[in-house]
C-alpha cells in the first residue's frame, strides 16, 4: 500500500472503463480528444491523476463486455472518486493495422476504437499504458458544472491525502507491459 497525495488533476474517461481499469481488465487509455481540447487536440498532460467516472456517450453496447455486465451505480449530483493512474508510457498509432493488436488490453468494441481513429485529422488514436491504483476510501465529490463538457481533463479540489493499492500484481503489470510494446515494436 502507498500513501500519497495526488496533484488534483483528474481524467474524465466513461465510467465502465473506469472499472475495467480498477478491475484490472484494462491497461491502456485510449484517446483522441474532445471538442474542447483546442487545435492542438488531446495530449497527456500528466503522468498521475484520477479518473473521473462519467456516462457521458457511455453505453455497454460500445464495449466487449457481456449483456447485464453490472456497472457502478450512479450518484445522483455526486461523483465517487475510486481510481487513480500513471501513464508509464505514450504512443500515437497512426497505422489502422495496428489496432488489433490493443484488442486485448481494453474493453471497447472494434467499432468505437476504429470511430475515435478516423475522428479528425490527423487519423490515429493516442494510447497511454497505465498503472491503476485504487484508492483505500473514495472520494466523493459534489459534481460541479465546471467538471462538464467534452474536455478529457478536470481539475478537482485540493485532494485528501490517500492510500491506495495497485490493481495488478507487479509480475502481471510487467508482462503486460513488455508483451505490448513487443506487438506496437516499441522497444
Amino acid at each position: 500500500m502507498v500513501k500519497t497525495s495526488l496533484v488534483n488533476m483528474a481524467f474524465k474517461e466513461w465510467a465502465v472503463v473506469c472499472e475495467a481499469l480498477g478491475s484490472g481488465r484494462q491497461s491502456v487509455i485510449l484517446r483522441k480528444g474532445g471538442i474542447a481540447e483546442g487545435r492542438a487536440g488531446f495530449a497527456f498532460l500528466h503522468r498521475e491523476f484520477f479518473l473521473f467516472p462519467t456516462r457521458f456517450h457511455e453505453s455497454l453496447e460500445k464495449t466487449t463486455l457481456p449483456p447485464g455486465f453490472a456497472l457502478p451505480a450512479e450518484r445522483e449530483g455526486e461523483v465517487e472518486i475510486r481510481f487513480t493512474a500513471k501513464i508509464e508510457w505514450t504512443c500515437f498509432l497512426s497505422d489502422p493495422e495496428q489496432l488489433a493488436v490493443l484488442s486485448d488490453f481494453h474493453i471497447l468494441s472494434r467499432e468505437v476504437v476504429e470511430e475515435r481513429f478516423r475522428f479528425g485529422e490527423p487519423p490515429g488514436i493516442h494510447i497511454g499504458f497505465a498503472r491503476i491504483y485504487r484508492v483505500s476510501s473514495p472520494w466523493i465529490l459534489p459534481m460541479e458544472k465546471r467538471f462538464g463538457g467534452c474536455r478529457s481533463w478536470v481539475e478537482l479540489p485540493t485532494a485528501p491525502e490517500i492510500s491506495m493499492t495497485a490493481v495488478l500484481s507487479d509480475d502481471e503489470h510487467d508482462r503486460r507491459n513488455g508483451l505490448l510494446r513487443g506487438l506496437l515494436g516499441l522497444s
